[in-house]
């Protein structure tokens, strides 16, 4: 089962730190936010990972090589100038992700989920994606949908309690195969269209998460770290 992080946003909201860093290597902890995915896949077993990028891609490589400092094989899904979306950017990347099942994380959130998990979800038969969600953080409300047991619905149809997009999910290759190569495409249409089906499963993660969206929530995730998971600067 290979892994992919989704690096390749301009990070506008994270401006001005992100006009000469791109928002992957941004720190927390003393660590890039990138860095802590990639050690933790590292731990829960993984070994083929695939990042995309744009803005500011080169330094994203530079930092993070062919991934063997991590014990990782990393290859990169170079985007255009202004990113293909998140539908987008992970259907250019399919024919480095293979036939099965696959985990994809934003790069910008921190998460203590145990990726082990993703596996777990891989072996359903009946669904074509399964999503992280998580309780709404304050600058996000009113959430993204709702669970019924294990199926995933929209949080408009239903009175059940509203849950947020964690931005991490497995995902089954048939669910990008109608977007042509290039296509720039965000995941929400296709996400309404599979719980239409009923084809979207999704879990509740009660743990830590962390949407670093702005300098100041990434100023608060870095204090909180440094004090719970003191460790070197990394990249």
């Amino acid at each position: 089962m290979k892994a992919m992080i989704l690096a390749a946003g301009r990070g506008e909201r994270l401006r001005p730190l992100t006009d000469t860093t791109p928002k992957p290597l941004l720190h927390a902890g003393g660590k890039a936010l990138i860095v802590w995915h990639l050690q933790r896949l590292a731990a829960a077993g993984w070994r083929e990972i695939v990042i995309n990028h744009a803005h500011l891609g080169e330094q994203i490589e530079a930092a993070l090589g062919d991934g063997s400092a991590f014990g990782l094989n990393i290859a990169y899904s170079r985007e255009p100038a202004g990113a293909l979306e998140t539908a987008g950017g992970i259907a250019a990347a399919l024919p480095m992700l293979g036939e099965q099942p696959f985990l994809v994380v934003n790069s910008d959130i921190w998460c203590d989920w145990d990726f082990a998990r993703a596996h777990l979800a891989a072996q359903a038969l009946d669904r074509h994606a399964h999503l992280l969600l998580v309780d709404n953080p304050p600058h996000h409300p009113a959430g993204d949908f709702c669970l019924a047991g294990e199926t995933l619905l929209s949080a408009a149809d239903t009175l059940s309690e509203a849950l947020t997009y964690a931005g991490i999910g497995v995902f089954w290759p048939d669910f990008f195969a109608s977007i042509p190569a290039g296509t720039v495409m965000k995941l929400r249409p296709l996400l309404d269209e599979g719980i239409a089906r009923r084809i979207i499963s999704g879990e509740r993660h009660h743990g830590r998460w962390v949407d670093v969206g702005t300098p100041e929530r990434l100023a608060a995730l870095d204090m909180e770290l440094a004090g719970t998971h003191a460790s070197p600067t990394l990249l």
